[in-house]
């Protein structure tokens, strides 16, 4: 069988999804660090267009990240499970205009429009489940755990709290019980590299 490559970069909340896939499902595969300001001539071949990280290799070829295994047997929460990941997806430009907002109006509207999203989240896609499939995790958990780990460090970054027991009681529950799973707990970047990082990418965005 060919080798899985990942062409990744550590601080990429992209790529930690799927390498958690890919622990999730038992698969091997070889990690190489990208530098963005210096791609390499791998992920240049690879994806010539959008140039972006991560990228997946199955042998000499890319391929579309397969997370089938993770999603519900059930056709119908199948269905759903895609609903919520679109749902997510479809947010992410709100979260980082909140990210690299200014004190101010732009960043009252960002938090409304940011809390507004995180209460839909926890209402009416996570309910009262351990995690968002029920008591194992799954993809809609992968696709949101980005919350769990590096929207707290945009919190921090622009110096507001949103997301707390108080305020989001069940996503707050739901973070620290996916921060507990062995492959999360141990798949995670540095949290003070980490948020030096994002505060030198913030202060890049607001100058």
């Amino acid at each position: 069988m060919a080798g899985v490559k990942l062409l990744g970069f550590w601080a990429s909340p992209f790529g930690y999804r799927v390498i958690w896939t890919l622990k999730l499902k038992g698969i091997n595969y070889e990690y190489i660090e990208e530098y963005l300001r210096n791609k390499s001539q791998l992920l240049l071949h690879h994806n010539p267009v959008h140039k972006k990280i991560p990228v997946l290799l199955h042998g000499d070829k890319a391929v579309a990240e397969s997370l089938n295994p993770l999603l519900p047997t059930d056709a119908y929460e199948r269905a759903i499970a895609r609903f919520w990941i679109n749902f997510g997806e479809s947010k992410g430009a709100t979260f980082f205009q909140l990210f690299k907002s200014a004190a101010g109006e732009e960043q009252e509207k960002a938090i409304k429009e940011t809390v507004e999203i995180l209460k839909i989240i926890e209402e009416q896609s996570l309910g009262d489940k351990k995690f968002f499939g029920g008591e194992a995790i799954g993809l809609v958990d992968i696709a949101f755990g980005w919350l769990a780990y590096w929207f707290e460090g945009t919190e921090e970054a622009v110096g507001i709290k949103l997301l707390n027991s108080t305020t989001f009681p069940r996503l707050h529950a739901w973070i620290q019980n996916f921060k507990q799973v062995p492959v999360i707990k141990e798949n995670l970047p540095d949290r003070q590299k980490l948020m030096a990082h994002l505060k030198r990418f913030r202060e890049s965005l607001i100058q």
